[in-house]
């Protein structure tokens, strides 16, 4: 905002003109150490309109300024701002830089498990508490001035996404929204979206990078560049990729093996061609030092394993690798002791603590959901700090976290994503690269794809190019947000609702085609009917006629068909050795004399026989278009040898010498020709009043033309009716359901609604992605009776999913959680049978993989002893995943308790599990 030196008088005025129509923003620029792009300019300015915002720009471009600008226009106006974020991560970082400009008093921080200030002017949340908030009538919505949405991209996400659009659409209309997007392909379908659901919005689109990405590929011990430039014929044209790269990766493609390939032993066949050794790609320690001596550190290694993540770690390590100074060592350490300060200090070997920071004094870590909270917040604020030079990470670390780096590199272009291993999408290859460059430190970023065969350069060119990644919406009516609704606006109210979700939004733009195609169908139609010359609708008749006709052979031909293989097989199997037939058409038509049955006692028989001309072999079914008779008999040795020429010589002559003749060609009769339907309908036809008329053929091929154009008509209208509306059509299923299992009643008299009843209203508090099931056992005493160890078992079956690769058969603890945990699982598989009665999406199966060791942890043993147990029952849970799993159980007591009360016995244990299982590493780090 500031004016240049060398701007025209014109300009500078022009811009003190800008200063003074946007004061608030003249103030926040002048706060700030940099000068704004001209996209965020305008984002801010469109706030200070009294605007929604929609910022799509590439990750790293400076985004959150707009964000951070709603949060001033907020504090200087008096009224609320909540900055929501997709993680936890992201919104404790977020809290943090917060609190460095505004101050602790003015800002809070409300996740899951963390509850700091929470009724401060400035609140930091994951997008789900304020979901949690919207449906619960919180009292600080009223004041609340603006909502910033960051990473609102996020509302594609299959399992969480449905949970933005919730609060896009259930904010009251006063409150200004900011949504913070990655750059996608239909911003402008987003927005358009955004101005119908929430008034004036302004889309404001940069895909410009502030720092330049340069894409390589590293192909054995060389880097080489992924493209060459563009085609001087060609400017606008598309790079081209590097002739150097292909060729040498051409060269490794051709000698070397692929990974795990193993030539044969002995030098294998002569004249096999001859692959090289099993390529072995560079180790990671060779990458690092490599890009460490190109000046290409700090970098992220993405690697998509949490196992491949730890080894890379540790092989760096125990080769001796060292990227920091004596003096970061000692800042490395001070940091890592005041952040894990909370940290039990019996917990701390069985953490693997020391060798995770002697790493990280190397300036070496690791980054993945399996890692203790605390840790991964440290390696976050080291990275940024500049102490840690090289991160092996998954791709978690791509979501939003401010850690930016000079270089990316990416091991392998594949993924598992939970269901099987896919391969990178555009969008996400441009999420995972676009952590390279940081703004104001360096001039260009860089990208590393590692080469290993079956590595096309084209495919990362593809990748690396493509700028088509629409945001697509996975919202979707689930059973916790249909009674809200019911009990907020009722369900007639909530039909529209739904009916103004981004997902129906795509939904029925996407049957605009469609239905411009039935139109132009409609209008063709008529032109058909009047190129009939006569009596339209008598020309229809005609041709349904003969089309009925036609259906009718071919079901008789079917039949005929089905009829005469199953009398050919019997024929068949009657045959007997020395039986002479005559196998009437094809290579081997003539006489044949059976030389053996060939019984089967499964499959169809299949005679060996022997032909005049002495071929010798087998017969099936499909050689006899009809039954097969024998026409004479031929003595024939008791042993047969085949093999032998002279054999089949003999038996030829014998055959040709017995004087049986070829009967004559037989016309076959038709089923056809004896079916009283097929003739009622060809009488039918013959004295129809079209049948003699002389324009009857062209008449026919235009109502021919009528009827195929009618039927391709009605599948796109059944298409159209499919789609539109779809999403109350769900949401009508869902009530149904509720309705016959007590969560909804019979209206009351004048309002025609339904109404939510008491257990209706305990659902509405439980937010879970098995809300209804975790309703139904509290509904049926499921959980009475159990203590607080107990009770944390039998709940932790409702929110524990195992991974595929460490799933052990499950140990259960003793006392009363065997029976809950049967009868939770018979009111499972009730509820997925109503369901699949209902259409629905089925509730996942509850998982009692987790009740042994949070048993365990709630009976007060150390973390070692629960670590090490969960290992001998052949489960591998590393530290982190413990502590996410206890807190995503405390969460769902804390609900119980909640929607139960501490005076209920259950809702009284549920908050004495809680403060079982909220001690130690479970409890460090969580306000």
């Amino acid at each position: 905002m500031a004016s240049s030196p060398s701007q025209s008088p014109a300009e500078a005025y022009a811009v003190s003109r800008r200063r003074g129509k946007y004061p608030r923003l003249t103030q926040f620029a002048g706060e700030v150490s940099f000068e704004f792009d001209d996209f965020q300019v305008r984002g801010c300015e469109a706030l200070e309109n009294g605007h929604g915002v929609l910022v799509c720009a590439p990750t790293g471009a400076g985004k959150t300024v707009v964000g951070e600008f709603a949060v001033h226009l907020a504090l200087a106006e008096g009224r609320k701002c909540f900055y929501t974020t997709p993680i936890k991560a992201l919104s404790n970082q977020k809290y943090a830089d917060l609190v460095a400009r505004y101050g602790a008093d003015a800002v809070g921080l409300l996740t899951g498990d963390t509850s700091i200030n929470g009724n401060a002017q400035v609140v930091v949340m994951t997008t789900e508490v304020l979901r949690n908030m919207l449906y619960a009538g919180s009292s600080a919505i009223p004041e609340l001035g603006y909502v910033v949405m960051d990473e609102v991209h996020y509302l594609a996400d299959r399992f969480r996404g449905a949970v933005w659009e919730e609060v896009i659409l259930h904010l009251p209309e006063h409150v200004r929204v900011v949504g913070l997007s990655a750059t996608v392909s239909n911003a402008e379908e987003f927005g358009e979206w955004l101005v119908e659901v929430r008034g004036d919005t302004t889309v404001v689109v940069d895909e410009h990078r502030p720092v330049p990405l340069w894409q390589h590929m590293q192909v054995g011990n060389q880097l080489l560049d992924l493209f060459a430039g563009q085609d001087e014929a060609d400017p606008g044209g598309e790079l081209r990729i590097n002739p150097s790269l292909l060729r040498r990766t051409e060269e490794m493609g051709r000698f070397a093996g692929p990974s795990g390939f193993r030539g044969p032993r002995g030098g294998g066949r002569r004249g096999a061609p001859q692959r090289g050794p099993r390529f072995r790609p560079p180790s990671r320690v060779d990458v690092v030092e490599r890009l460490d001596h190109a000046g290409l550190l700090p970098a992220i290694v993405f690697i998509f394993s949490r196992a491949g993540c730890d080894a890379a770690v540790t092989q760096c390590v125990r080769s001796g690798l060292r990227l920091n100074g004596p003096e970061q060592v000692d800042e490395v350490r001070r940091i890592v002791e005041e952040r894990t300060k909370d940290l039990p200090e019996g917990d701390l070997g069985v953490l693997g603590y020391w060798e995770w920071r002697d790493a990280l004094e190397r300036g070496i870590a690791g980054h993945h959901a399996g890692l203790l909270p605390a840790f991964k917040e440290t390696v976050e604020d080291l990275f940024v700090r500049g102490l840690v030079k090289v991160v092996f990470a998954t791709e978690t670390l791509a979501l939003g976290i401010n850690m930016p780096a000079r270089t990316v590199v990416l091991e392998r272009l594949v993924k598992y994503n939970g269901e099987a291993h896919v391969d990178l999408t555009p969008g996400e290859y441009t999420q995972l690269t676009g952590r390279a460059g940081r703004r104001g430190i360096d001039i260009e970023g860089h990208a590393v794809v590692s080469w290993q065969p079956g590595v096309d350069p084209k495919q990362v060119a593809g990748l690396a190019s493509t700028r088509t990644y629409p945001l697509r919406s996975s919202f979707r009516p689930g059973y916790n947000m249909a009674v809200n609704l019911v009990a907020q606006v009722g369900a007639d109210a909530a039909r529209d609702l739904l009916e103004q979700s981004f997902a129906q939004f795509q939904a029925d733009r996407s049957v605009v085609g469609t239905a411009r195609r039935i139109e132009r169908n409609k209008e063709a139609l008529k032109g058909y009917a009047k190129a009939v010359t006569g009596d339209f609708a008598q020309t229809l008749e005609y041709v349904e006629l003969r089309a009925k006709i036609s259906d009718r052979e071919k079901v008789l031909a079917r039949q005929n068909t089905a009829s005469r293989r199953a009398g050919t097989a019997e024929s068949l199997e009657k045959l007997r050795k020395g039986d002479v037939i005559a196998v009437p058409a094809g290579r081997r038509a003539g006489l044949a004399v059976v030389v053996d049955p060939g019984l089967d006692p499964i499959r169809e028989p299949r005679p060996v026989v022997v032909t005049e001309d002495r071929w010798s072999g087998p017969l099936s079914v499909a050689d006899f278009p009809a039954p097969v008779e024998p026409l004479g008999h031929i003595r024939l040795p008791k042993h047969i040898e085949l093999r032998s020429p002279r054999t089949r010589r003999d038996i030829a002559s014998s055959l040709r010498n017995a004087g049986i003749a070829l009967p004559g060609r037989q016309r076959r009769r038709g089923g056809a020709d004896d079916d009283a339907e097929l003739a009622s309908l060809r009488r039918a036809l013959r004295s129809h009043p079209c049948h003699g008329l002389a324009e009857r053929e062209a008449n026919l091929r235009w109502a021919e033309r009528y009827q195929r154009l009618t039927e391709e008509t009605t599948q796109l209208e059944r298409k159209v009716a499919a789609t539109t509306h779809s999403l109350a059509r769900a949401f009508d299923r869902i009530l149904a359901l509720l309705g016959e299992r007590g969560y909804l009643g019979p209206a009351t008299a004048g309002d025609g609604e339904d109404r939510v009843t008491e257990h209706g209203q305990r659902l509405t508090r439980l937010y879970s992605e098995s809300d209804l099931l975790a309703a139904e056992c509290i509904r049926h005493d499921v959980w009475a009776g159990l203590g607080a160890a107990e009770l944390a078992a039998v709940v932790s079956t409702l929110v524990f999913e195992a991974r595929r690769d460490t799933a052990g058969e499950p140990r259960l603890p003793s006392g009363g959680v065997p029976a809950a945990w049967q009868e939770t699982t018979r009111l499972w598989v009730e509820l997925t049978e109503d369901e699949r009665r209902h259409r629905l999406d089925r509730t996942r199966e509850p998982d009692a993989g987790f009740a042994w060791p949070v048993y365990r942890w709630a009976r007060g043993e150390s973390l070692e002893k629960v670590l090490t147990a969960a290992e001998t029952n052949g489960q591998e849970l590393s530290a982190g995943d413990f502590v996410r799993w206890c807190r995503q159980v405390i969460d769902l007591l804390d609900q119980i308790r909640d929607v139960l009360g501490k005076a209920d016995p259950v809702g009284a244990t549920a908050a004495e599990a809680v403060r079982a299982l909220r001690r130690g590493v479970v409890a460090a780090g969580a306000a």
